[in-house]
């Protein structure tokens, strides 16, 4: 290793290990497969779908098992396994134009592009799109994929406006965010007092320059839906001319709302008003390609997403319980009492790595979510709901926590105390933990 080779490890050595002293430093893990999961983002749980996987491997044969061309030639098969070479050039093909046909006719859009991550579409969207002397206005709570993408952007302005002001968790709060302790103060303006100051600029107002409003259908840390409709009007209000160009990353809400899964757009019948849709395959639709948008449109995931719908009010309203009954600190545990029907529930607490071990020790994998990937003061152990999972597994978890939340609180009893009532709670609330499996 020559000597500038040992400066640059000696350089990231000294990072990481900074990284490392403030609890920041991020590894790889596997999941056990015999523990239950309340981690990931596959809401329909299609990636286990056995009718899907056995649709894909037999599509899979049939395009293996084509006969050779008039020729004796097998060079007129389909490329199954890479493309050779980019769209533009050899890597095009008739799968994947008829799949953003598919995709496009599916959710009431003009046309569709693919891209290899709803991440990718992001950048590129917002990458290639906005010109010199336009303007991009952003949800303080944008994925990153976004910033990504402006920072690529040719965009003179970014500007960003309070998440608070199109959350509709703010209509749903039944309780003061003071006294809840979840962190909703901002810095920035709300979205119509940003665009009512952008009204103000000449060139927006002569449409010379075009404005770009990006949101999220539903955001994957808070589990709360956007205002859709009330943006469409305020941007409406404010730019009358038409050059506001609404962009919603439904990456989280396909699948989980709509007709079938359409999204939240579909849902609102929003189609014509919502300039740009991005959607991805990595979440509640499981898996990427044909077959599984033939699941959707066949109506067979319906459902499911009934069935989820179920469970998501069955898990608000235990976990919201068990914090009424206990009354813990807002530090040790608090869960808020809200109308969302999302599949995402964050817990907040401020020692979210304890309680994601605690539960992952008993088979329950959550995660702990912090700083920065949450504002400071607002880290959780965020509960994401599937099909597959079931409500005794739900109680399970809920006993768990509860646990959990019980040593806590009684921190100041003797050691042997709060052993001896770890082990008891801990053997009642499992006692019929092996007689429940996850549903297929």
């Amino acid at each position: 290793m020559s000597d500038t080779q040992r400066r640059l490890d000696d350089i990231l050595g000294v990072i990481l290990a900074r990284r490392k002293a403030k609890g920041k430093l991020r590894k790889l893990s596997n999941t056990p497969t015999n523990f239950v999961d309340f981690s990931s983002n596959g809401y329909l749980s299609l990636s286990t779908n056995s009718e899907i996987q056995k649709t894909l491997l037999s599509r899979l044969q049939a395009e293996v098992a084509a006969p050779k061309d008039s020729n004796g030639s097998h060079n007129s098969r389909r490329s199954l396994l890479g493309s050779g070479g980019s769209r533009l050039l050899d890597g095009n093909s008739p799968l994947a134009e008829s799949l953003e046909d598919k995709i496009a006719s599916f959710h009431g859009a003009e046309a569709a592009l693919l891209f290899t991550s709803a991440y990718d579409a992001n950048t590129g969207l917002l990458g290639s799109v906005p010109q010199p002397g336009d303007v991009i206005v952003y949800d303080e709570l944008i994925h990153a994929s976004v910033h990504d993408g402006m920072r690529m952007s040719r965009a003179t302005k970014r500007i960003p406006f309070a998440h608070s002001s199109i959350s509709e968790a703010q209509r749903g709060r039944t309780t003061d965010s003071k006294e809840s302790g979840v962190v909703s103060r901002s810095k920035n303006q709300g979205l119509g007092h940003v665009l009512r100051e952008l009204a103000k600029d000449e060139r927006v107002t002569s449409c010379k320059a075009n404005v770009f409003i990006c949101v999220e259908g539903l955001y994957s840390m808070d589990g709360d839906t956007v205002l859709l409709k009330e943006i469409v009007e305020t941007v409406d209000r404010y730019l009358p001319s038409g050059n506001g160009y609404i962009i919603v990353d439904e990456a989280h809400s396909i699948g989980v709302f709509g007709k079938d899964g359409r999204g939240l757009v579909c849902q609102l019948g929003l189609e014509d008003r919502i300039w740009a849709r991005v959607l991805g395959f990595g979440k509640a639709i499981g898996c990427a390609g044909d077959v599984v948008y033939d699941f959707l449109i066949s109506g067979r995931s319906e459902p499911l997403r009934q069935y989820l719908e179920t469970l998501i009010y069955y898990t608000r309203h235990q976990l919201h319980a068990l914090y009424t009954r206990l009354q813990p600190s807002r530090k040790t545990l608090y869960v808020e009492e809200t109308t969302l029907k999302s599949p995402i529930i964050p817990i907040l607490t401020a020692a979210p790595r304890s309680l994601a071990e605690h539960c992952q020790r008993f088979g329950f994998m959550v995660r702990p979510i912090v700083s920065p990937t949450v504002p400071a003061g607002s880290e959780r152990v965020r509960i994401c709901l599937h099909f597959a999972n079931t409500k005794e597994q739900v109680d399970e978890l809920c006993g768990i926590i509860e646990v959990w939340v019980k040593n806590q609180m009684a921190e100041v009893v003797p050691q042997k105390d709060t052993k001896s009532l770890k082990a008891t709670e801990i053997a009642n609330k499992l006692a019929k933990r092996d007689k429940h499996k996850p549903r297929l």
